[in-house]
C-alpha cells in the first residue's frame, strides 16, 4: 500500500467521486493480508487471555474489573472483522472467515452467517433508510426510553444466544414454517424490526449449514461440560458480561454511524452520505468503540471496496483537497456530541431531525 501525500493538494475538489479518487491516489486498495492477520490474532488474544484473567478473579474486584474492561474492547475489535469478512471477496483472504468464526464467532455465537448476505442489503443505494435495510431504523425519532432499551437489549443477547443456536436452530430443522422464522427474524444482526431475511440458497445455504452445525456443537459441548464440573459456572457468567459489554458498546456505536433520520423513504445518494457519520478526532475512546475502520463510516458508504486500513489515507486526503463547503466534511462530527444531541433531541416535546447546514447541501 503506498503512501498518500497531503502535501500541496493537487487541486481543491469539489464534489466526491470514487473512481477519481482511487485513480488519483494511486494503490489499488488490496487488503493486506499481514494487517488482517495480526490484527485479528492479536485483538483475539488479548481479548481471550484477559477474559481468562478475569473470569478467574474474584468477582467485583480491582483485577476483575480491568481485565473485564479490556477483554470487552479487544474482542469487540476482534468481532467486528465481521463487517470486513462481509466486504472481502471470497477467497481474497484465504481461511480468514473459518478462522474468525472458530476463535470469535462461534464462541460468542454470533458466526458470521449473521451479517455475510445481509450487511450488503445496507449499502444498496435502493434499499438505505428503508425497511429493506437491516441496519437502519428512524432512532432520531424516539424517545429517550426506547433508545436506552434499544442498547439494554443488545447487551442481555448473549442470554438468548444459546436458546437459538442450541435448541430452537436445531428443531426449525424439522419444522419448515418454524425454520422459515428462524431465518428470517432471528438469524441477522439487525436493527431493523421490518427486515425479513430470505432462505439461504447453493453456496450459502451449505455455509449456513456449516456454522450452525458448530454454534449447536458449541452450546451443547460447553453445557455438557459445566454439568461436568469441567468449566466452572463462573466462566459462563463471565461471557455474559463480555458477550453483554460487546454487544452493548457496538449498539452505542451504531447510534453514531448513522443520523437515522429518514423514515423509510428511498434517498439519493447525497442524503445517504449527508445521513452517514465520520467521527472526528484520534482519541482511545474513539479507536477502542469504533475500530477496524468504523470511524469513518460515512466514507465507508461511498467506498465500500477500501479495507478498513486504507480508509485513514483516503480521508485525510480528502479533507486536504475539499472546500470547506463541501457536504462530505458535514459528514464530520464528534460521536459524544452527536450522541447528547440524539438524546437531547429524544427528551423534545416535538421532536425534530438533525439537518446539515445549508451550505453542507451545496454540490
Amino acid at each position: 500500500m503506498s503512501d498518500v501525500s497531503l502535501a500541496s493538494p493537487i487541486r481543491q475538489r469539489q464534489t466526491l467521486n470514487a473512481g477519481e479518487i482511487v485513480k488519483e491516489i494511486g494503490p489499488d486498495f488490496e487488503p493486506s493480508r499481514f494487517i488482517y492477520w495480526g490484527d485479528l490474532l492479536t485483538s483475539a488474544l488479548i481479548g481471550w487471555a484477559a477474559f481468562v484473567i478475569g473470569a478467574n478473579a474474584r468477582f467485583g474486584s480491582l483485577l476483575h474489573v480491568i481485565a473485564t474492561a479490556v477483554a470487552i474492547f479487544a474482542l469487540l475489535r476482534a468481532a467486528l472483522f465481521i463487517h470486513e469478512i462481509t466486504h472481502l471477496k471470497r477467497g481474497q483472504i484465504p481461511g480468514f472467515e473459518l478462522v474468525w468464526n472458530l476463535i470469535v464467532g462461534i464462541p460468542f455465537m454470533i458466526p458470521s452467517l449473521m451479517y455475510v448476505g445481509s450487511h450488503m442489503d445496507h449499502h444498496k443505494r435502493t434499499a438505505f433508510g428503508t425497511h429493506d435495510d437491516p441496519e437502519y431504523a428512524p432512532i432520531a425519532h424516539w424517545s429517550r426510553p426506547r433508545i436506552a432499551a434499544f442498547v439494554l437489549m443488545a447487551a442481555l443477547v448473549p442470554l438468548a444466544l444459546p436458546l437459538r443456536w442450541g435448541v430452537i436452530g436445531p428443531l426449525s430443522r424439522v419444522f419448515p414454517r418454524m425454520r422459515r422464522f428462524v431465518v428470517s427474524k432471528l438469524s441477522t444482526l439487525a436493527i431493523n424490526a421490518h427486515y425479513v431475511r430470505p432462505m439461504p440458497k447453493g453456496e450459502q445455504r451449505r455455509r449456513w449449514d456449516a456454522q450452525e452445525a458448530g454454534a449447536a456443537a458449541f452450546v451443547w459441548a460447553v453445557f455438557g461440560a459445566v454439568l461436568a464440573g469441567w468449566i466452572p459456572i463462573e466462566w459462563v457468567v463471565q461471557w455474559c458480561i463480555v458477550g453483554g459489554g460487546v454487544l452493548g458498546v457496538n449498539q452505542v456505536r451504531t447510534l453514531v454511524a448513522h443520523g437515522y433520520q429518514n423514515e423509510g423513504e428511498p434517498m439519493d445518494t447525497e442524503a445517504q452520505l449527508l445521513d452517514s457519520i465520520n467521527l472526528r478526532g484520534w482519541s482511545l475512546l474513539t479507536g477502542l468503540v469504533a475500530p477496524v475502520g468504523l470511524r469513518y463510516h460515512a466514507l465507508h458508504h461511498y467506498l465500500p471496496f477500501v479495507p478498513y486500513h486504507s480508509l485513514g489515507l483516503v480521508h485525510r486526503r480528502l479533507i486536504a483537497e475539499l472546500p470547506q463547503n463541501a457536504p462530505y466534511r458535514a459528514t464530520v462530527r464528534d460521536g459524544i456530541d452527536t450522541l447528547r444531541g440524539l438524546w437531547r433531541n429524544a427528551a423534545a416535546p416535538h421532536r425534530q431531525t438533525f439537518s446539515a447546514s445549508p451550505a453542507a447541501r451545496e454540490l
